[in-house]
């Protein structure tokens, strides 16, 4: 029988190149796009013409406690 002697090396070498630079810029470019996207779809968008945008809240009832807090905080500030 003969013998089977196989002996192989390999190497590999890498080196690294720029180009980094350029990922780096059309990353922040989809960022940026994505952004103003988001503040467009989630109410940044300026109201269509037709519709008012007038928002009216009342709230009843509430001079009694405005007028509560406001002689507590005077207690406070007199040290009562």
């Amino acid at each position: 029988m003969a013998d089977a002697h196989n002996t192989s090396s390999h190497h590999t070498t890498t080196e690294k190149t720029g180009g980094g630079n350029g990922m780096a810029f059309i990353l922040g470019a989809v960022v940026v796009v994505l952004g103003i996207l988001a503040y467009v779809v989630f109410g940044g968008a300026l109201p269509s013409g037709g519709e008012s945008s007038d928002v009216t809240i009342s709230i009843e009832g509430a001079a009694d406690a405005v007028e509560g807090a406001a002689g507590a905080a005077a207690g406070a500030a007199e040290g009562e």
